[in-house]
């Protein structure tokens, strides 16, 4: 059974497929944070911006594979053009993504991608695989299709995962969700990701372009 905080469809908003309509799988629980605001300062993560507790969001619950698939299905407009493409996301997707559970996606014509923090290990029959480091977490994943960086992290530096091979390489400017008014933090990090990508070109700027246009 999979716990699922919540799904949605939706546009992806962040990476090299942004803009791309997709559904999204968001499973419960992280293995470097509890999703708990009295947790947060003793987690490898300490910036999530997402309620990963519980399977009380949209669409949420406790799922079969036949079930999840049948969700996605329903989720996913009744046309015949643009190929199905689902994320899974948390949390940590690695914590419960299977296999057999892309499998069946992609029998179903599917495209299954996933967003994950790299510590565990993940299915091999996924179409695209983009891994976001935390902190001081140990990243097993090694090759992928997109690097993800929040920057900038006191613990965590580009040059501190460049044994990652990816495709695409972005940095998200970082922003303090504890602090109000905290307009002036992102924009110094807005500025200081810009000026990382213009002397390290292989690096692209990634903004949460979902944010910005109000959606999920």
């Amino acid at each position: 059974m999979f716990k699922v905080k919540e799904a949605f469809y939706t546009l992806q908003g962040e990476g090299a497929r942004a803009g791309r309509a997709s559904v999204f799988i968001r499973f419960s629980k992280c293995n470097l944070w509890n999703g708990k605001e009295s947790g947060r300062k003793a987690a490898v993560c300490q910036f999530c911006d997402t309620d990963i507790t519980g399977t009380d969001g949209e669409n949420g619950g406790v799922y079969s594979q036949a079930e999840l698939l049948n969700l996605a299905l329903r989720l996913w407009p009744n046309t015949q053009h643009g190929s199905p493409y689902v994320v899974f996301t948390g949390g940590e997707p690695a914590l419960q993504l299977t296999e057999s559970l892309v499998d069946d996606f992609q029998q179903h014509r599917f495209e299954c991608a996933v967003e994950s923090n790299g510590t565990l290990p993940l299915p091999k029959n996924l179409d695209w695989v983009c891994i976001s480091p935390k902190g001081k977490s140990d990243v097993i994943i090694k090759q992928c299709h997109e690097l993800k960086l929040v920057y900038p992290q006191v613990d965590l530096s580009p040059d501190d995962i460049n044994d990652i091979q990816a495709d695409y390489y972005y940095l998200s400017p970082m922003a303090d969700y504890g602090v109000e008014n905290s307009g002036m933090i992102i924009r110094e990090n807005m500025q200081s990701a810009t000026q990382y990508c213009l002397d390290h070109p292989q690096w692209r700027m990634s903004l949460q372009t979902h944010k910005l246009l109000g959606i999920n």
